[in-house]
């Protein structure tokens, strides 16, 4: 198995975390939500995997381009 990063598009603050640790997800299914110029922007899966590890909570701020979990596919 391999691991693939949820990589955040945008700078912004974690809103929300939508996915739990384990949890089975489809492409797309969302995993985290930003808040970005008042905006919530969803962060889908990029493919289909098991959530292994989520590496900011709510409240944080990321940075464009960042690993903000992973997937095991």
């Amino acid at each position: 198995m391999a691991l693939v990063d949820v990589i955040a598009e945008v700078a912004g603050k974690v809103w929300k975390v939508e996915a739990e640790i384990g949890e089975a997800l489809e492409e797309d299914d969302p995993v985290i939500i930003l808040e970005s110029m008042k905006m919530e922007i969803p962060v889908g899966a990029p493919e289909d995997g098991t959530l292994k590890e989520i590496l900011v909570g709510e409240g944080d701020a990321v940075a464009e381009d960042q690993v903000i979990a992973r997937l095991e596919v």
